[in-house]
């Protein structure tokens, strides 16, 4: 049986959730506030985020309850500082106030996503350049030979998530991999923001939270961040240690598609290693060898194959 992430689910208060989880993330001392004897709850308590953010008990009972779905850009602002709460996390909790107060209490349920038209050219094209097409999800929905070579968990119709916290040859392929672990569940907050009415979302956050109590941690964190350009280790069973910087794309048109490209300095040894494995020749052969498996909602398998 899967368990349910409580506050995170359709139906549920989402907006009340961050503010619980964020605020059980803030040392009273960090806010200024004196830590004297034993608290009785992680964080700040209800009350001091109240009168850090200068709104009243009972308004922000409302609110952690889902009692008072409408606060304003002022009181929202207010609590983001609060909570300290940076940027991207401050926008998510703009979003989730936004979604609370609609009639319907969400937006519309999406349909299964479809690569945009061409990726699948493009990306070959890039003979050299691992690059792949993630959705909305973080499904890959396409890739190119190069890509595959780096990693199977970038072929199409793995789901990069699941791949992180379920295949053990993730874990061997990232030195970091704490740090993609953690930057993958916060950038899925990201993507996801109040959306979590999907059923294939919905799915997938209740598989892990079963599955892995490393993403059920994380994802209790309410952590947010967009993927971003930033440089990122592999550590291959074959060309060895890899450097490489990642590019992301959005891709026009679509509803959160985006291109994840790998590149390495020119004249450095990631550059050389690279190169040896992105050759036509080794990586059709890697290609040719390791065919597409099924889309599935079951652990992945190991990267040592």
């Amino acid at each position: 049986m899967l368990r349910t992430v409580a506050g995170d689910m359709p139906g549920t208060n989402a907006l009340g959730s961050f503010l619980k989880a964020r605020r059980a993330l803030v040392r009273p001392e960090d806010a200024g506030l004196p830590a004297i004897g034993r608290r009785r709850v992680a964080g700040l308590r209800r009350d001091e985020l109240a009168t850090l953010a200068g709104v009243s008990l009972a308004y922000l009972t409302r609110l952690e309850q889902g009692r008072d779905r409408n606060p304003s850009e002022q009181v929202l602002d207010a609590l983001g500082a609060a909570l300290r709460l940076d940027a991207d996390l401050t926008a998510h909790l703009h979003a989730l106030a936004r979604d609370a107060s609609r009639p319907n209490g969400g937006p519309p349920r999406r349909p299964r996503e479809q690569p945009a038209p061409g990726a699948g050219d493009l990306l070959d094209a890039w003979a050299g350049i691992p690059a792949y097409l993630r959705g909305r999800r973080f499904d890959v929905l396409a890739a190119n030979a190069a890509a595959i070579a780096l990693a199977p968990m970038y072929r199409p119709g793995r789901n990069l998530v699941r791949d992180v916290f379920l295949d053990p040859g993730a874990r061997a392929l990232f030195p970091r991999w704490d740090a993609v672990a953690a930057g993958s569940v916060a950038a899925l907050r990201a993507v996801a923001g109040a959306d979590l009415d999907d059923p294939a979302l919905r799915e997938l956050v209740e598989e892990l939270s079963a599955a892995s109590d490393d993403f059920r941690r994380l994802w209790e964190r309410h952590d947010v961040r967009p993927t971003r350009n930033e440089t990122k280790e592999f550590a291959h069973p074959v060309a060895g240690r890899l450097v490489l910087r990642r590019h992301s794309l959005a891709v026009g048109g679509t509803d959160g598609q985006v291109v994840i490209a790998y590149q390495a300095d020119p004249g450095t040894p990631s550059a050389a290693a690279l190169a040896g494995l992105t050759a036509p020749d080794h990586a059709a052969a890697i290609h040719v060898a390791e065919p597409r498996p099924p889309a599935s909602h079951g652990p992945a398998a190991s990267f040592a194959r």
